[in-house]
């Protein structure tokens, strides 16, 4: 019999509907002895919080966050907000003595972060902050390599994150739809938005970022926003190129945008190193390529790896070999890895102190891109 964790999440977008559906599908398919129930869903939109309460099966709604963290029946929060409210929900849901699972970034700068990580400290509760990617098996497969030493010495590490949906000027900044847009409600734009899975990414398989030196361009100056109609100055980034040193002395070069016509989510990555390559493309994301110079030269070559063998990370719980998974399965994934964690006592990774690392750079980049010069990571 498992045991019940029953779940309060705040908001009910495009996050929200990927979460809820790794809490759904866990149990069928990971054998652990917690199971997720969607005890309530909050969103200030009473009509709307019920409409997605009903199509995923939550229990009941609040209108209020605060009202929901009083509510003794609910275990964890999910914090599915947009970023400026991280903060205060994070914090509140801590002292409340709630687990909490937060949606990236961990919030919008530095300072806010640390503020977070000493909260969930100082209350003792488990967290975690959805940095999906981390659990698509290809990837996750990377990390394994890189950790058996494949690669040898690390020289390059290069990351892009491509979007063309905000090109229209028409396009709103604010509002339920388009808040990333909205510097108040995003903090910052792609470098939060997409470098943020970028850095995230490349810390885990690679190391710390200790320094950066940045650009970064907004080239719809003045948008319409979506709940005032007023026209009001763009203070999100539009795009972000910078390059990076690791600690291990990798060099890395990073690129975001929403510019980029043609390309819907294009993100990939590729590491060099004095013995192995490899590299990963969402838009083909149960394939890893990997090229290995020890291989006999007559047949040297990069060879794309099809990751659904039962021995490939997360496949055994899945389906036969070679039929492949999505990106939905990614937060199933780490849903399982949280109710895991409760398990072993660790916490599942990244937590708060480990996703405020990748705050940090996010906040190096933009102070560089500021100054135009080289920015320590601090």
């Amino acid at each position: 019999m498992t045991k019940p964790l029953n779940i309060g999440m705040i908001g009910y977008g495009f996050m929200g509907r990927a979460h809820s559906n790794g809490y759904r599908k866990v149990n069928n398919f990971f054998p652990l002895e917690h199971r997720p129930v969607l005890k309530a869903v909050c969103a200030r939109n009473r009509d709307k919080a019920q409409a997605f309460a009903d199509t995923w099966g939550y229990e009941s709604i609040e209108t209020d966050w605060r009202e929901l963290l009083k509510r003794e029946d609910i275990d964890a929060v999910d914090i599915c907000t947009p970023n400026n409210l991280h903060k205060e929900v994070a914090i509140a849901a801590a002292e409340a003595g709630k687990m909490i699972l937060c949606e990236k970034p961990l919030a919008m700068n530095v300072k806010e972060g640390e503020q977070m990580v000493a909260a969930v400290k100082k209350a003792g509760v488990r967290n975690m902050v959805w940095y999906n990617y981390r659990r698509v098996p290809a990837v996750t497969l990377a990390k394994q390599i890189i950790d058996e030493g494949r690669l040898g010495r690390v020289f390059h590490y290069r990351a892009v994150f491509l979007q063309d949906w905000t090109i229209s000027a028409d396009v709103p900044q604010g509002g339920a739809g388009t808040w990333r847009l909205d510097v108040d409600a995003a903090g910052s734009g792609v470098t939060g938005d997409l470098l943020a899975h970028c850095i995230d990414t490349a810390i885990w398989l690679n190391g710390p970022i200790t320094k950066v030196t940045a650009m970064t361009e907004t080239f719809v100056k003045e948008r319409k926003h979506a709940e005032s109609g007023k026209v009001a100055k763009v203070g999100i980034d539009d795009a972000c190129a910078f390059l990076a040193q690791f600690k291990n002395g990798a060099l890395a070069v990073f690129e975001s945008t929403r510019y980029a016509r043609g390309h819907k989510a294009l993100y990939t990555f590729e590491i060099n190193g004095e013995r192995a390559s490899i590299s990963w493309d969402l838009h083909d994301l149960h394939r890893l390529g990997y090229f290995d110079h020890r291989d006999e030269s007559k047949l040297r070559g990069w060879r794309s790896i099809h990751v659904t063998d039962s021995d490939h990370p997360y496949m055994g719980n899945w389906w036969v070999p070679g039929l492949q998974i999505g990106y939905e399965h990614s937060f199933v994934h780490q849903v399982a890895d949280f109710l895991k964690s409760l398990e072993t006592g660790e916490n599942a990774q990244p937590d708060f102190e480990s996703a405020l690392e990748t705050q940090r750079v996010c906040d190096a980049v933009l102070k560089s891109a500021a100054s135009g010069k080289w920015t320590d990571v601090v």
